[in-house]
């Protein structure tokens, strides 16, 4: 199975729609984050989404990603190898319930891995007037799909901030995997996928188990980091790499690993420990305004 670097730069089809308190809400429910920006609809301030919830927001373009492929050469098969590998966000300001956004998308990168082929999809989402609200980077890697051509676009990707030093962990926070948290996540956020609720289907490709959303673990790692570092409405950037599988009833840390201050912001570096000595999420990152 192969897929050509040339579609890189292919833009994929619009897609528009409101965002709601109630889809908001919900997803800071889905991993706990009782963050009262999130909930307390009486605040003067008025409610903001968590930064993580873009990820459910640009989900129905993802799910249903054929669709918006208008390009009839395009290899859709190789989408079926796909694993979430690195999640890039940017923003420029919160995200707010009540506002209609509009996203456009492309294929912003692809190149050849050595377990097959990396694939970058980008997302912009505007507001009514045209303002930037955030941009997503997704890459997933299509494993055993062999790249024909030289890699395209990776100089179009963001660049990733490492910290200068990384040695003693700053603290800790463990968080408990409760069993139903992937039909929790999964209902809340409405990123259905069936690895992550069918034991039918995890089996059915190898696994032991079904396996927590990777976006998930994510949010719980973000959850710890806005609850000690980062007002949740001054974050501007989050990062990470997904490196191993966390299934239900897992205990896992979050780690703060390094912090620096810079032209106003804070960069904040982060992995996220299991109790099998792997670590499911590295390079994670934040960047958050002061």
């Amino acid at each position: 199975m192969k897929l050509s670097s040339r579609f890189a730069g292919m833009a994929l089809g619009g897609y528009e729609a409101a965002v709601t308190w109630r889809d908001t809400m919900n997803y800071a429910a889905s991993v706990g984050d009782r963050h009262p920006l999130y909930f307390d609809d009486e605040a003067q301030t008025g409610i903001i989404a968590p930064p993580m919830y873009s990820v459910a927001f640009t989900w129905p373009i993802s799910e249903r990603l054929p669709e918006y492929i208008e390009d009839a050469d395009f290899p859709l098969a190789v989408l079926q190898r796909q694993v979430h590998y690195r999640e890039d966000l940017e923003f420029t300001r919160p995200i707010v319930p009540g506002e209609r956004l509009h996203i456009e998308g492309c294929l912003a990168a692809i190149a050849p891995h050595p377990a097959g082929t990396s694939l970058t999809i980008r997302y912009d989402a505007r507001d009514p007037q045209g303002g930037p609200v955030f941009t997503e980077h997704i890459t997933g890697l299509l494993r055993g799909v062999d790249c024909e051509g030289e890699a395209r676009g990776l100089e179009s990707l963001p660049v990733r901030r490492k910290s200068a030093g990384q040695g003693d962990v700053l603290w800790s926070s463990r968080v408990e995997i409760d069993p139903l948290c992937p039909f929790i996540y999964d209902g809340c956020t409405r990123i259905h996928f069936p690895i992550h609720t069918s034991k039918k289907f995890a089996h059915g490709v190898g696994l032991p188990d079904i396996i927590l959303q990777g976006t998930a673990t994510l949010a719980f790692a973000v959850r710890e980091i806005t609850q000690r570092e980062a007002a949740p409405e001054k974050v501007r950037a989050i990062a990470c790499r997904f490196n191993s599988m966390v299934f239900p009833g897992d205990s896992i840390s979050v780690q703060l690993l390094g912090q620096e201050t810079q032209d106003n912001e804070r960069h904040l570096y982060f992995r996220v420990l299991d109790d099998r000595g792997k670590f499911p999420i590295q390079d994670g990152y934040v960047r958050a305004l002061l």
